[in-house]
Parts: C-alpha cells; sequence; structure tokens
C-alpha cells in the first residue's frame, strides 16, 4: 500500500479548514472526492482516521498521527519540486462583493499573474456580510470590502469614487422624496446614499432593492429611482449620471485576509489592487 500525495493534501485540508465541504473548497474538489480520498488513507492504514462527531467530524488518534507524518511528506515534497524550480499547485481564493468584481476583476486577474505567479487564482463573488463571515471560516483568503475598517485584517488600497445614476427620462417628482434603488440591508453604498442626501437635507426613501447588481441596475433603468454606484468612471449600459444631486464622499475599498495568511501574499495582492485603483497602499506601502 502507498499513501498518494492527493489524499494527504485532503486530509490536511480537512483538519485545517474545519470540516469535508471547506476543505473541497478550498482544493476545488467535490466534498465525495474529498470523502474519498480519506477512505484511501484508512484502507492503506487500515484504522478509522475521521469519525462523525455531533453534526461534523473529528480526527480519531490515528488521524491525528498521520496528519502529522502527511504534514510532513507533503512538506517534502512540495520542497523537491521547488528543488526543481517547480511549484506545488497552490490556489488563492478571493472574495469581491458585485460593485468590486465588475470593475477590477478582469484586469485584477492579470496584475496578480504578475504578483503571485506562484498561485491558481480563483473569485468568489457574495455579499460583504458573507464574506467576511467565509474570511473567518477560512474557506476564502481575501476579500475585497468596500467601506472604513479599523480592522487590523484590512488593508485600505484606495478610495473609490461614488456617482449617482439614473434612467436617461428620469426625473425627480417636486414634493416627493428621492427614491432609491439600492442592495438589500446591510450595505455600503445603500448607507451612503441615505446619509448623503439627508446631510443636504434631501429627503429620500428605498422605492427598490436587490441583492444583485443587476437587480439595482433594472430597477434604475425602469425608472424606478436613482442609485449611488462606485464605476471607476465607467457608465452602465442604459444609465446616465446626474451631477445635479449631493456630491457623496468617496468609499474606502479594503482588502481583507484571512487569520494566518502570508503576509508576503496579502501585500502582493495590496500591491496589485492599489495600482488599479490608482492610490498607493497607504499602511502596507510603509510596512507597517
Amino acid at each position: 500500500m502507498t499513501l498518494d500525495i492527493a489524499p494527504l493534501r485532503s486530509i490536511v485540508a480537512v483538519a485545517d479548514r474545519g470540516g469535508f465541504l471547506r476543505a473541497a473548497q478550498s482544493l476545488q474538489l467535490s466534498q465525495s472526492a474529498i470523502s474519498q480520498h480519506v477512505r484511501r488513507l484508512e484502507a492503506a492504514i487500515g484504522r478509522p482516521l475521521v469519525v462523525r462527531h455531533g453534526r461534523g467530524s473529528r480526527f480519531t488518534p490515528d488521524g491525528e498521527h498521520l496528519l502529522a507524518h502527511a504534514r510532513r511528506i507533503l512538506a517534502a515534497h512540495d520542497e523537491a519540486l521547488r528543488a526543481f524550480g517547480v511549484e506545488a499547485d497552490r490556489a488563492i481564493v478571493i472574495g469581491s462583493t458585485e460593485h468590486a468584481a465588475a470593475q477590477l476583476l478582469p484586469s485584477l486577474t492579470a496584475a496578480l499573474e504578475r504578483s503571485l505567479p506562484a498561485f491558481r487564482t480563483r473569485f468568489r463573488i457574495d455579499r460583504g456580510t458573507r464574506l467576511r463571515d467565509s474570511l473567518a471560516a477560512g474557506t476564502i483568503d481575501l476579500a475585497l470590502l468596500l467601506g472604513a475598517s479599523d480592522d487590523p485584517r484590512a488593508v485600505p488600497v484606495g478610495e473609490l469614487e461614488l456617482t449617482w445614476y439614473a434612467a436617461p427620462s428620469w426625473q425627480p417628482s417636486a414634493g416627493r422624496p428621492i427614491p432609491i434603488a439600492a442592495f438589500d440591508d446591510p450595505c455600503v453604498l445603500r448607507s451612503r446614499a441615505l446619509e448623503t442626501l439627508a446631510e443636504h437635507g434631501v429627503a429620500a426613501e428605498i422605492s427598490a432593492e436587490s441583492a444583485q447588481l443587476a437587480g439595482v441596475q433594472a430597477a434604475v433603468g425602469a425608472g424606478l429611482g436613482v442609485a449611488l454606484m462606485a464605476t471607476l468612471g465607467q457608465t452602465p449600459e442604459g444609465l446616465v449620471p446626474r451631477a445635479d444631486l449631493p456630491r457623496p464622499r468617496p468609499v474606502t475599498l479594503n482588502v481583507w485576509s484571512r487569520s494566518g495568511l502570508s503576509s508576503d501574499v496579502t501585500r502582493a495582492a495590496a500591491d496589485a489592487v492599489a495600482r488599479l485603483v490608482g492610490d498607493p497602499v497607504f499602511e502596507l506601502a510603509r510596512g507597517a
């Protein structure tokens, strides 16, 4: 019997990611493939390695013992590849909100290939709150999130200008609140839109809500109201910018990293995003 590298990498991922599902997501495999890898190791060892525990699972003493060996074997395996100039296949999973994704990801993919050539890059598009949960769970490595933060995991990489957009024929109704099309709460742009109008004494109300950017843009295009968006100067198709509404303050874009991620990886990703946005990386660039 032999201990193959792929099953050993799977069992280490189960331990590091906290379960079969998260291990599957990190390795871009199905959950059944991870389970099959563990069964192959159990067949080779002749002992159970992982057992059910409540609604999850836990390693047996033999599983913990094999896990220690697996880490050493993988370290030696990857070191042998590097000695011959071959990098082990590694992936970085980057989460992004739709606003950041629509404008940044096409260019960011190429930028990260230059900044992190040893890694494959995968993206997950989701709401900001769910991306924060995914970071905490370790199922993504980095996240592009809007809004100022003093969290040590958040590296500010620039300020995004915000613009009001409406349908070409839309006009405000005299004596009535400005209708706002926005993402479901909580949302930084939704809050900024309402705050900006309130600060200037302009009455406003939410007229349409959506969990997706396409839904917000469709509502605006249908004349249901205006929306505040971060588009890096690229006007969404079918909409027009509105300069007659109070000008909002820019919103901070941060690169968040999961606990335990290499600072070199965070630095490279943050630098790449900052170059695209056009602003320097504040604290990180100064070596903080």
